[in-house]
């Protein structure tokens, strides 16, 4: 690959600093991220050769340290301005060489192996903020598990395993899990209306008199719908939240989604501006933020989870990144919670809500609550609270969006895509605005919106389906309980390997203490040393899981995301799968 020359348009005092510590491959003194060692270096990253600054595109642990950038500076490359990440994150997702030689040819102005010159549309002009955005838990372990189904299924007997578990994604009916009678029932009813009058064997009086209601609001859900969603179903969704918080709930506030991702996306619109703009994400992250940010030109600000305090958020390193960032003349428009958490499985209590508030109010910003887990809490010690419950008790008009999703929770309905943003405090002019965005796409899909109006309206003790949906719910809840237990128990029996509870949502986060040799192995590879050991881990067992670097992590920690969603059976084989691959790994690199 060819070296890029980058050449600073700037002569600030703060871009030089930035620009001599990415020759060192580290991050700014500012954000040196909280217990990595100031005198890290680790291999790769930038290279002076003569009066030029060169890039070296060799993954490194620095690659994604903060997964997230610690700041964006204008540099000139090849003629063009572009934002270039601090070395806290070179890359949202580097992974095994690929993502970074393609930012290399970006900004080389390659097109990429066997582009033709007299293409319009080629890598160099597609935009730097979609080349730079990527998405760790669709990345290349799953690229690789697809080459070897393809082998099981050509070449039955000729790997190890007979099987590839999708331990990476929570895509709960994907691996075992079944969706729920009474919300199926009724969207087969609006998905065929005459089926109702067949009084069909099964279905219950309820399910046919709630579909009637649906059909008498909106006769067809082929149909387009209100931007904001059908009326019938924010009405609904609107006493929820009311029953939920104690709190009026306004159906105009309410926009239902194709999915908490569309949610998201949507949000940020109206606080991106420009390549200053910065919001305030977890580290670990759901990489969905990162990637969102990028796309939309703006800039992912990092704050670091206490891992030794069961990944608890703290008002001094919410401080901490916010003065970093603006301190480099960023401008910090949003903090984003996600509680309870991915991929951490924590949850906050409410005094850590509380200083979160404050915490919004202090700084003039806004508050996104990712709140789809909200009934995924496995611990008899703390319960979920909403964030704009949090808010209305302190008398507080802090401006939150809050977002749900029939994906999550125990129905896992992914694939009907159904989402909730829910907006408190904010302006009527700015809601106008938000309206206008999803007036471009007319509206979401009908059925989703109709799924998590179902969802959150379930029967009652008193109606005829509530028998059958109590027992799905209660077996589905108290399984994943038990899977919570499972993978906290099993993966602290391996030998480097520290988990903390999972107290919330679908997955740990374990922590592992890789051998040096391992380490200079991933190197030799080009990998990072988490993503190697994780493509070890399907290569060698068929278990799918995503590498901690996707998600962020402390320079000189790894980790790994798997999900506790398979099958109980089939969960404890994986676990045992994983704890043989991890015994000759680590014989092999010690």
């Amino acid at each position: 690959m060819d070296d890029i020359s980058v050449t600073t348009r700037t002569s600030s005092g703060a871009l030089s600093n930035l620009i001599a510590d990415l020759e060192q491959c580290k991050a700014p003194t500012a954000a040196q991220p909280i217990g990595a060692a100031a005198d890290e270096q680790p291999e790769g990253g930038l290279k002076r050769t003569g009066s030029d600054t060169r890039f070296d595109a060799t993954p490194h642990d620095s690659d994604f340290v903060t997964g997230v950038n610690a700041g964006i500076h204008p540099i000139s490359v090849g003629g063009f301005t572009i934002g270039l990440p601090t070395a806290d994150m070179a890359l949202p997702n580097p992974q095994p060489g690929e993502e970074v030689d393609t930012l290399a040819m970006w900004a080389a102005g390659e097109g990429g192996d066997g582009e033709a010159d007299d293409k319009v549309l080629t890598l160099r002009s597609v935009p730097f903020r979609v080349v730079r955005t990527q998405y760790a838990v669709r990345g290349c372990v799953v690229t690789k598990s697809w080459e070897l189904r393809r082998q099981l299924k050509e070449h039955p007997g000729s790997l190890p395993f007979d099987d590839i578990v999708a331990a990476n994604i929570g895509n709960p009916q994907a691996i075992g899990q079944p969706p729920m009678t009474f919300n199926r029932q009724v969207l087969s009813c609006l998905a065929y209306p005459p089926l109702i009058d067949m009084n069909p064997s099964g279905y219950q009086p309820d399910v046919l008199e709630r579909a009637r209601r649906y059909l008498a609001a909106f006769p067809n859900v082929g149909a387009y719908s209100h931007s904001k969603g059908v009326e019938v179903f924010r009405k609904d969704i609107a006493k929820w939240f009311e029953q939920r918080d104690g709190i009026k709930t306004d159906p105009e506030h309410l926009f239902l989604t194709d999915g908490a991702s569309i949610a998201v996306h949507s949000i940020m619109e109206l606080l991106i501006s420009n390549a200053t703009d910065g919001v305030l994400i977890p580290v670990p992250q759901y990489p969905l933020y990162s990637a969102t940010i990028a796309r939309l030109g703006g800039q992912a600000v990092g704050y670091f989870l206490d891992e030794e305090s069961e990944w608890a958020l703290h008002d001094e390193e919410l401080e901490r990144a916010y003065r970093t960032y603006t301190q480099q003349g960023g401008r910090i428009r949003a903090l984003v919670v996600i509680n309870p958490g991915n991929p951490t499985g924590s949850l906050l209590s409410r005094d850590k809500m509380k200083e979160v508030v404050r915490f919004c109010e202090r700084r003039r910003i806004v508050l996104i609550a990712d709140e789809v887990y909200q009934d995924n809490v496995y611990t008899d010690d703390q319960q979920f609270i909403s964030f704009r419950k949090v808010i209305a008790s302190m008398g507080s008009h802090l401006e939150v969006f809050s977002m749900h999703s029939s994906s999550k929770g125990l129905t896992g309905e992914c694939g009907v895509r159904g989402g909730i943003i829910l907006a408190d405090n904010i302006q009527p002019s700015v809601l106008e605005q938000l309206y206008k965005l999803f007036s471009i796409s007319l509206c979401a899909n009908t059925l989703g919106q109709a799924m998590i109006a179902s969802i959150l309206t379930p029967p009652k003790p008193e109606e005829p389906s509530y028998d059958t949906y109590k027992a799905e719910r209660d077996e589905i809840y108290l399984s994943l309980r038990r899977r919570a237990c499972m993978a906290y128990e099993r993966l602290n029996q391996m030998e480097g390997v520290r988990c903390n509870p999972v107290k919330g949502a679908m997955y740990a986060f374990p922590k592992l203490t890789l051998p040096s040799k391992a380490i200079q192995a991933a190197r030799q590879a080009n990998q990072l040393p988490d993503l190697f050991y994780c493509l070890q881990l399907l290569q060698h067992t068929g278990v799918m899981v995503v590498p901690g670097s996707g998600f962020g992590q402390l320079r000189g920690s790894y980790h790994f995301r798997i999900t506790i969603l398979p099958e109980e059976n089939r969960l404890a084989n994986v676990f045992d799968r994983i704890q043989a691959f991890h015994t000759e790994f680590l014989e092999r690199y010690t």
